[in-house]
C-alpha cells in the first residue's frame, strides 16, 4: 500500500487534477460501502491482501476472488480497494423522465499510469443484463462488456471503468497462484548456494525439462526448495500453461527468455506445417483449385496433370503446382464416409431399447444366412416372414445407407402415445394443483380433489368424464420434485432434492491441490447424554467443533463443550489445530454462523494471512467433507455408547427403560478423550473410501510430494495463546490511576499501572472467556497479566456465566429503573448470593465439566494426577507447556513484539 509521501510523486506523475486527486483520497480513506453476502449460491470471505495490509471482500470464490488473485499478484497494479464509495448515475427514460440511482462498483484499482472502476460479473448474468437493462450494460464492437453510464461517469473524473467477466479467468493460472502463495507470503529460509548451483546447471542443460523430473530426482533437493525457487523466479515455469500439481506436464527453463525462445521455436516448427500442406500425389486424389473440384491423372518430374469435373484436362508444372498449394488456392479435399442422415440413423439407434437391438441382431442373421444359402437359426419361421424382413432391409439400405436399420422394431413408437383425458380437463388439473396443492397451505390432496370434482361439475364436464383420485395422485406425482417441494415447504425441505450443480469446465479442485490448502470448521450436537463427573446430574447433550482437512479427509482438530457455538469453540479448535500440526490451513470454510463473523475469529485468520470462505446459508453440500464426517462419528463411535440418543429420533417410542437421560453414564471429560482417541488414531488410520487410503497416509504423501512448507508452522508457545484471546470491540482502554483499566464493567489492576507515564493512556487489552478473574494488558512494550478487583469470586468464572450473571440482575431491576448498570461489586455479590445458586448451578456445572477437557487437551487424559511413566496414561495430544490450564500463561509478564497482535482492518 502506497505511503503518503508515494501516492503525492503517483499523482504528480500521473499528472492528475485537483478533482482526481480528491476523488481518489476519498475512496482511499473510505470504508467499504456495505459488507458482501454470497446469497443463497455464492461463497463469499475475505482475502488477506499482503499488498494492501488489510482483507478484501469477496461475493464469490470464482469471480471476484480470481480477480483479487491477480490484482494481488499483478505488478502493474499498485492498490486496489473493495467495495468503493457508490457514484451516482443518470440517465433520460423513454418516456424523458431523469431516472437518477447510486452504484456501487466491485473494486477500485490504482495502476502505475491510471486509475479506474472494475465490476465483476458472470457471462451468462451480463447476457440476461443485457436483455433486461440495456441502457446499463452492453457489448462493444470488440466484444468487451461495457456500462455505458458508469463509463461516461468515469471519463468525467478522467478515470476508467471496465467490466470484467468469468471468461477472462486463467484457471489454470489461479490454481498455481494458490499452490504457491505459502512461498508469496513468507519467505522461504535461504537455499543453499551449492543447491541452487546444482539446480540452475541441471535446467541449463536441459531446458525445458519436466518437474516432476526434478522431483523425484536424488540429488537432496527438496520440493519446497524448488517450489521457492519458482515463486521467486530464479527458476522459471510458465503458470498459466499447466498446474504444478501435474509435474509432467510442466517446463522448466532457467529464465523467461528460455522459455519464450523455446515456445518461439516450437510455434515456428507448428507455421511451417501448417503452410506446406500435404496433398498425396496419386491418381485419383481428389483436390479443390479457384473453388472446383479436379482429380490428379498423373504426377511427373516436371508436370502434374489434372481432369475437372468435364473431363478437360489440365497441365501444370511441379513449381506453380507447389506455389499454389503453399498460398492455398489449392487444398485437398478430405471425403468422408458420413452420409447427411447419419444423425437421423444415430437418433433411431438411440431410441431403440436392449430387446429392439437384440431382435434387430437376431434378425440380421437368419437373413446373412439366408443370403448366403446356409441352414437359419430356426427352421419355423415362415418363408412370407423372411421376405418381408428382406423387403425392409432393402428398403432401408436405399434410404439410409444401411439395411439394419430396417431390422428395429422400434416398439417404443407403437401404439397409443398421447393422454387419453381431453385437453381441458388436463390444463384444469394442472391448474388445481399449481395454485392450489403447490402452495405454503399444505393442503391435503383430498381437499384439492374435491375442489377439483366441484370445478369440473361447474365446468359441465359429465360426471363419466371427471378423472378419478387415483389419476388425479398419479398427475400430482407428474408434478412432483424440487419444484413442489419449494412451493410447498420452502427453501430448506427442498434443498436435498436440488439438482447437483455440476461443473462443465475444470476450475479449482474443490477438496484443493494439497493437505492444508482448505479447511473445513463446523459444528454439531453429539447425539449422546452426559453426566456431571462430580454431582450425577445430567447436564445434557454437548457440542463439538470439528476442523478437518479437506484433501486428506484428516480430522486436524477437533473440541468438546457444553456451550452452544461461539467464537470462543471456533478459537479453541484453531489452538488446538496448531498444538497438533503447528500450522493453520490456507483457506478456511466455514457456514454463515455468527460465530464465524466474530471479530475476533475474521482477525486472528487474518493476522496469520488465512483466507476465509462463508458458504451459503442452508447449503449443507458445500461443507459435505465435515457433514460426513458428521455421520461417521455417530455410526462409528456415538452410537455404541450408553446414553445415545437414536431413539429420540422418534419420540413417541421413548419410555422410561429407554430414555437416554437415565442411561446417560458418560462425563464431558471421559467422551471428549475416547473422542480424540477415535478422531486421532482409528478414523486416522482407517482407508477412507473416496481416497482408497488412509487419510493419515494422504497428508504425509501430500506432504512430501507438494512440499512441507515448513516455513509457515506456527509456534504453540504463550504468543499464540495470546492472539486466540479476544478483546473489546475497539481493542483499547484508558488506563485510570487509582483504579486501573475496566473491561466489560470489571476492573483490573496490575503494579505496572502505578507508573505516573501511562495514566490516562490508552492500552491494548485481551481477556479470557474462561477466567474472568483475569485479563491482560500491553504496557511498555510487554503484556502483563492483571488482576480483577474481586479476583477471589471471579477467578474461574466463565464468560458464559457472567453474562448469564448480568442478564438476570438486569431483568429482576428492570421494573425499578428503566436502565440499570451493572457494576462488579454488584455482580459479585449476586454470584455469591443463595439465589445465584439457582440461576447459574448448571452452567456452573459445565464450566466445572470444561476442565476435564482441557487436561484431555493438554495431556491426553482426564486424571488430575499426570504420570508420564503410567503405561494406561496414553497422551493423545501432548502439549509443549507446563501450565495446567491453556488459557493461563506461566509468568506474569511475557515479551511479546507489539506489532504482531495489531488487528487487521475487517468489515
Amino acid at each position: 500500500m502506497l505511503t503518503k509521501e508515494e501516492f503525492d510523486n503517483w499523482c504528480n506523475r500521473n499528472n492528475l487534477s485537483a478533482l482526481q486527486k480528491k476523488t481518489i483520497e476519498i475512496i482511499r480513506s473510505s470504508e467499504p460501502a456495505r459488507r458482501v453476502g454470497g446469497g443463497r449460491k455464492n461463497i463469499s470471505g475475505f482475502y488477506p491482501s499482503q499488498k494492501m495490509g488489510r482483507s478484501i471482500q469477496f461475493e464469490s470464490h470464482k469471480l471476484e476472488l480470481a480477480l483479487i488473485y491477480q490484482l494481488e499478484h499483478d505488478w502493474n497494479i499498485l492498490e486496489f480497494y473493495d467495495q468503493p464509495p457508490s457514484i451516482k448515475l443518470q440517465y433520460q427514460s423513454p418516456t424523458g423522465r431523469n431516472i437518477c440511482f447510486f452504484y456501487t462498483p466491485d473494486f477500485f484499482v490504482l495502476r502505475r499510469t491510471s486509475a479506474g472502476w472494475i465490476e465483476c460479473k458472470t457471462e451468462k448474468e451480463l447476457k440476461k443484463k443485457v436483455e433486461k437493462q440495456p441502457k446499463l450494460y452492453s457489448s462493444g464492437e470488440n466484444g468487451q462488456w461495457e456500462m455505458p453510464l458508469a463509463t461516461e461517469y468515469a471519463a468525467q473524473v478522467g478515470m476508467e471503468f471496465c467490466v470484467w467477466s468469468d471468461a477472462q479467468i486463467n484457471w489454470v493460472l489461479q490454481r498455481n497462484i494458490i499452490f504457491l502463495e505459502d512461498y508469496y507470503r513468507s519467505e522461504y529460509p535461504p537455499i543453499e548456494t551449492a543447491t541452487t548451483q546444482l539446480l540452475l546447471s541441471i535446467i541449463n542443460s536441459q531446458p525445458g525439462i519436466a518437474l516432476n523430473q526434478l522431483l523425484h530426482q536424488n540429488w537432496g533437493i527438496k520440493p519446497d526448495e524448488i517450489y521457492s525457487l519458482i515463486a521467486t523466479e530464479q527458476i522459471y515455469v510458465d503458470l498459466s500453461a499447466a498446474p504444478l500439481v501435474e509435474p509432467q506436464n510442466c517446463k522448466v527453463f532457467p529464465d523467461r527468455t528460455t522459455a519464450q525462445t523455446y515456445q518461439s521455436l516450437k510455434s515456428s516448427s507448428s507455421m511451417d506445417t501448417i503452410s506446406l500442406p500435404i496433398v498425396d500425389l496419386v491418381p485419383s486424389t481428389p483436390i479443390c483449385w479457384d473453388g472446383r473440384s479436379y482429380f490428379i491423372v498423373q504426377s511427373g518430374e516436371t508436370e502434374i496433370t489434372l481432369r475437372n469435373q468435364l473431363g478437360e484436362l489440365v497441365e501444370l508444372g511441379n513449381a506453380e503446382f507447389n506455389r499454389l498449394l503453399q498460398l492455398g488456392k489449392i487444398t485437398a479435399l478430405t471425403t468422408t464416409n458420413s452420409s447427411p442422415l447419419s444423425e437421423q440413423i444415430t437418433d433411431l439407434l438411440k431410441k431403440a431399447n436392449p430387446a429392439d437391438l437384440e431382435k434387430a441382431n437376431r434378425r440380421y442373421r437368419i437373413l446373412q444366412a439366408h443370403f448366403s444359402g446356409q441352414p437359419t437359426e430356426n427352421q419355423t419361421i415362415p418363408e412370407r416372414t423372411l421376405r418381408d424382413w428382406q423387403a425392409k432391409y432393402r428398403i432401408a439400405q436405399q434410404k439410409y445407407g444401411y439395411g439394419y436399420i430396417g431390422l428395429l422394431t422400434t416398439s417404443h413408437a407403437k401404439g397409443n402415445r398421447y393422454r387419453k383425458l381431453p385437453q381441458q380437463i388436463l390444463e384444469l388439473m394442472t391448474k388445481f394443483i399449481t395454485q392450489d396443492y403447490e402452495t405454503h397451505k399444505q393442503k391435503r390432496k383430498s381437499e384439492v380433489y374435491g375442489a377439483f370434482v366441484h370445478a369440473c361439475s361447474t365446468a359441465g364436464i359429465p360426471e363419466n368424464q371427471i378423472p378419478s383420485y387415483k389419476t388425479f395422485i398419479q398427475e400430482i406425482k407428474r408434478h412432483s420434485g424440487y419444484t413442489q417441494t419449494l412451493k410447498r415447504q420452502g427453501q430448506r425441505a427442498a434443498y436435498p432434492q436440488q439438482p447437483f450443480y455440476w461443473e462443465l469446465e475444470l476450475t479449482t479442485p474443490r477438496h484443493g491441490d494439497r493437505p492444508f490448502e482448505i479447511g473445513h470448521i463446523d459444528h454439531t450436537q453429539l447425539d449422546i447424554e452426559l453426566r456431571c463427573s462430580k454431582t450425577g446430574l445430567v447436564l445434557g447433550r454437548p457440542w463439538a467443533t470439528f476442523l478437518v482437512d479437506a484433501y486428506s479427509r484428516r480430522i486436524l482438530a477437533v473440541y468438546m463443550t457444553f456451550d452452544p457455538p461461539s467464537y470462543r469453540s471456533c478459537m479453541m479448535v484453531l489452538r488446538i489445530g496448531v498444538m497438533r500440526h503447528s500450522r493453520l490451513p490456507q483457506i478456511i470454510i466455514t457456514d454463515n454462523g455468527k460465530e464465524f463473523h466474530s471479530i475476533y475469529f475474521e482477525s486472528l485468520l487474518a493476522w496469520f494471512e488465512c483466507t476465509l470462505k462463508h458458504r451459503p446459508p442452508a447449503a449443507s453440500r458445500f461443507s459435505g467433507v465435515c457433514e460426513r464426517l458428521f455421520g461417521t462419528a455417530n455410526t462409528q463411535f456415538l452410537y455404541n455408547l450408553t446414553g445415545n440418543t437414536q431413539i429420540t429420533k422418534n419420540v413417541r417410542l421413548v419410555t422410561k427403560s429407554v430414555n437416554p437421560k437415565n442411561l446417560a453414564v458418560w462425563t464431558l471429560g471421559s467422551l471428549y478423550q475416547y473422542l480424540c482417541q477415535w478422531a486421532y488414531s482409528e478414523y486416522d488410520t482407517t482407508p477412507h473410501p473416496a481416497l482408497g487410503v488412509s487419510p493419515q497416509s494422504a497428508l504425509t504423501t501430500g506432504l512430501a510430494e507438494y512440499g512441507n512448507r515448513s516455513h509457515r508452522q506456527i509456534c504453540n508457545d504463550e504468543n499464540w495463546k495470546l492472539l486466540t484471546l479476544p478483546s473489546t470491540p475497539k481493542g483499547q482502554v484508558k488506563v485510570h490511576p487509582s483504579q486501573g483499566i475496566q473491561i466489560r464493567g470489571i476492573r483490573y489492576w496490575s503494579n505496572t499501572f502505578k507508573d505516573p507515564e501511562i495514566h490516562h493512556t490508552y492500552v491494548n487489552i485481551r481477556y479470557d472467556p474462561f477466567d474472568a478473574g483475569t485479563a491482560y494488558a500491553y504496557v511498555r512494550g510487554q503484556w502483563v497479566k492483571c488482576i480483577s478487583e474481586y479476583y477471589s469470586i471471579l477467578k474461574g468464572r466463565s464468560e458464559k456465566e457472567i453474562w448469564l450473571a448480568t442478564a438476570e440482575l438486569q431483568k429482576r431491576q428492570q421494573n425499578h429503573q428503566k436502565q440499570f448498570l451493572v457494576r462488579a461489586k454488584k455482580l459479585a455479590e449476586f454470584l455469591t448470593s443463595a439465589e445465584a445458586e439457582e440461576v447459574l448451578l448448571s452452567q456452573r456445572l459445565m464450566d466445572a465439566q470444561m476442565t476435564e477437557v482441557f487436561r484431555v487437551i493438554d495431556y491426553g487424559i482426564v486424571t488430575n494426577q499426570i504420570d508420564s511413566q503410567s503405561p494406561e496414561s496414553e497422551i493423545i495430544c501432548p502439549a509443549t507447556q507446563e501450565s495446567s490450564s491453556p488459557f493461563q500463561p506461566s509468568a506474569n509478564s511475557l515479551s511479546i513484539n507489539p506489532q504482531e497482535l495489531q488487528l487487521f482492518d475487517s468489515y
